[in-house]
């Protein structure tokens, strides 16, 4: 009885002292390895084309799990595949909290598409979160390109971005339902 106390003492405490203990995401490896990001998604995530989205302001969760479907092939992208292609799960978790922990600066939107837009956009808060801040594994839509929230809905709509709640909700919005929807998220801070 004593040896096995003893040997399962001995086995807890090297598990505790391996250093297999899960890291936290550390943001100032995430900022070092970024500066191959700033190139599409702009200076400190805050993307002046609206071709590529901004990553600023994400959420982790959301970030982490978008660069691990790129990896592993379950999006759709060949560009950001060959980007992700070598990256850990834990240089994603550092990129991840880096951007997360930038200031998103809103584009801002068509004022009057976005008016038009507003009464549309609640259904979007129960997963985007309060003001489409994004929540958990869902995005912050909330100072998007506009343009790139349009793709993205169309992609859902038409099934070659795959994501079943995403591609019921978008089948359900007209093209000019998208273009307010959109215009008002682009206006959001």
């Amino acid at each position: 009885m004593q040896l096995t106390t003893k040997l399962l003492s001995g086995v807890f405490l090297g598990l505790l002292f391996s250093g297999t203990a899960l890291a936290a995401p550390d943001i100032n490896t995430g900022k070092e390895s970024a500066g191959m990001c700033f190139n599409c998604h702009g200076t400190e995530g805050n993307s002046v084309n609206s071709n590529f989205p901004t990553l600023a302001g994400q959420k982790p969760a959301y970030l982490a799990n978008q660069l691990r479907a790129f990896r592993d092939g379950t999006r759709d992208n060949g560009v950001m595949k060959n980007m992700a292609s070598s990256l850990s799960n834990e240089d994603i978790n550092n990129l991840a909290a880096y951007f997360a922990s930038l200031k998103n600066k809103s584009v801002g939107g068509n004022k009057e598409l976005a008016e038009q837009g507003k009464s549309k956009a609640p259904m979007c808060f129960g997963c985007h979160g309060e003001g489409a801040k994004g929540m958990g594994v869902a995005p912050r839509l909330a100072g998007q390109h506009p343009a790139y929230l349009q793709r993205q809905l169309h992609a859902f709509k038409n099934g070659t971005r795959k994501n079943g709640p995403m591609r019921g909700i978008a089948g359900m919005l007209s093209d000019e339902d998208i273009n307010a929807v959109t215009e008002y998220m682009g206006s959001l801070k």
